[in-house]
């Protein structure tokens, strides 16, 4: 079902005129939709006759069937239905100098990555351009219910969610331009960031399409034997081509990617992957972000105790890294990448 955020600017002022509804008219609602992220019955300057019309034929699509919450209300986890047909998850996560979406880009994930709840579902759709930015407007929206410990404003955008994003690279690419577009959703682009397993081709093309936005791949190995394991996409873009393509997107954007580490009790928290992380990461002058492994239910290995945790940091401080250990956030609302849809599916089977 088509939605009003799939439309561009000009097929609204088109919709509109053909309902014989002034020029401006078009530039009000385009506003309120991708400024304000108002819902219609919050745009008061809006006949009711047009707000019935556009809610009948050109529907929002976005309804939340469920939302969890932790972190005294500073995480909030949502699992949205999009265009009447796709469900997947947004996570709002307030920290005291920020506050960021992650969203889907597809509604599940052909990856096959092991530990990942999304990968266990397989892939069910690739979403709209419009559909993956209406998350983002919805998280605009909601910011300012959280709590007055965050600055209640949508700072960043993270592809994070369901779904790998540049396995729906056109419709990514242009959410992209309407999220950052300025006369649309408006957000810097170094507010934005991708996250790829590693889909060499698609980062060189981000880096033309999209030089401003931030990238983080997601390694969990080092070593060609464990990634495939771990990250099927492996055999066909192994660590060399991976890393190439990292450096090509470094030196046409002059940022600095990091590099995603879900640490797993046992498996990829060894001395020796940590010796043979180093290198690559100092080779990419990159950032390395460890995450705890959020446990789910289809895979059996748990996350790295904070005693490992702290032997792989200090291997790689002390081969001049930069390190950090991600703040895991929601693990009591089941806040892991398609943990809230997985137990949907499965309950509606």
């Amino acid at each position: 079902m088509a939605t009003v955020y799939d439309l561009t600017r000009e097929q609204l002022a088109e919709r509109l005129a053909a309902w014989g509804e002034p020029p401006f008219r078009a530039r009000q609602l385009w506003s309120q939709l991708w400024t304000r992220g108002a819902t219609y019955d919050r745009m008061s300057d809006l006949s009711p006759a047009l707000l019935e019309r556009l809610a009948a034929e050109l529907p929002l699509g976005v309804e939340v069937l469920d939302e969890r919450s932790a972190d005294r209300g500073a995480t909030r986890k949502a699992l949205l239905r999009l265009g009447g047909e796709h469900v997947v998850e947004a996570v709002l996560m307030g920290y005291p100098d920020r506050v960021t979406v992650c969203v889907s880009s597809q509604a599940g994930c052909a990856m096959g990555c092991t530990f990942c709840a999304t990968g266990q579902m397989g892939l069910r759709s690739n979403l709209t351009a419009g559909e993956i930015a209406a998350q983002a407007v919805w998280a605009r929206r909601e910011a300012a219910r959280l709590p007055p410990s965050t600055p209640r404003r949508l700072t960043n955008v993270v592809f994070m969610g369901m779904g790998e994003p540049l396995a729906n690279e056109r419709r990514v690419f242009a959410a992209l331009g309407l999220l950052t577009g300025k006369d649309a959703f408006g957000l810097g682009a170094r507010h934005v960031t991708l996250s790829t397993v590693g889909l060499a081709p698609g980062i060189r093309r981000l880096a033309e399409a999209h030089p401003q936005v931030g990238l983080a791949v997601s390694f969990h190995a080092a070593s060609d034997e464990l990634r495939s394991s771990l990250v099927p996409p492996n055999d066909r873009w192994p660590l060399a081509d991976l890393e190439d393509a990292i450096a090509a997107w470094r030196a046409a954007t002059r940022r600095r990617p990091s590099i995603e580490w879900a640490l797993i009790d046992r498996v990829n928290d060894t001395d020796e992957q940590a010796e043979l992380l180093a290198p690559i990461a100092r080779r990419l002058h990159a950032h390395v972000n460890l995450i705890p492994l959020n446990p789910t239910p289809g895979y059996p290995v748990v996350g790295s105790s904070p005693a490992r945790i702290r032997r792989f940091v200090g291997v790689l401080e002390r081969a001049g890294v930069n390190v950090t250990v991600r703040d895991t956030r929601g693990r009591g609302i089941d806040a892991a990448c398609g943990q809230l849809a997985l137990e949907a599916t499965v309950g509606s089977g």
